[in-house]
């Protein structure tokens, strides 16, 4: 079974971007209370990036210093960070796009 690799890259970021893909329910429509905004979502996934680079840098500093961090998890913690930043970045930019394509509108 092959999967969207965009997908499975916000599995791998966290739940608050796999929210972003719209894999989960958090969109319940205007009157519901579980709706969630669009920059609650977005903060959560730039705070979900920045712990999961945190712990990249962490399993790095663990792997130069010799305390016992396992080369495999240093390189697998610092791709989760490398994908989910590209996955936000992209996300940016599409949103940016979305933007600057609305204010070239004409009424």
């Amino acid at each position: 079974m092959q999967t969207n690799p965009m997908i499975a890259a916000m599995n791998i970021a966290g739940p608050a971007l796999s929210n972003l893909a719209g894999e989960s329910s958090a969109f319940h429509g205007p009157d519901s209370p579980a709706s969630t905004p669009f920059a609650a979502l977005f903060t959560d996934a730039v705070d979900q990036v920045g712990k999961l680079e945190d712990q990249a840098h962490a399993a790095v500093t663990g792997l130069m210093t010799g305390s016992g961090v396992d080369v495999h998890q240093a390189m697998i913690a610092t791709e989760k960070a490398s994908m989910s930043f590209e996955l936000a970045l992209a996300v940016r930019n599409k949103a940016v796009q979305a933007y600057q394509s609305v204010i070239g509108m004409q009424f």
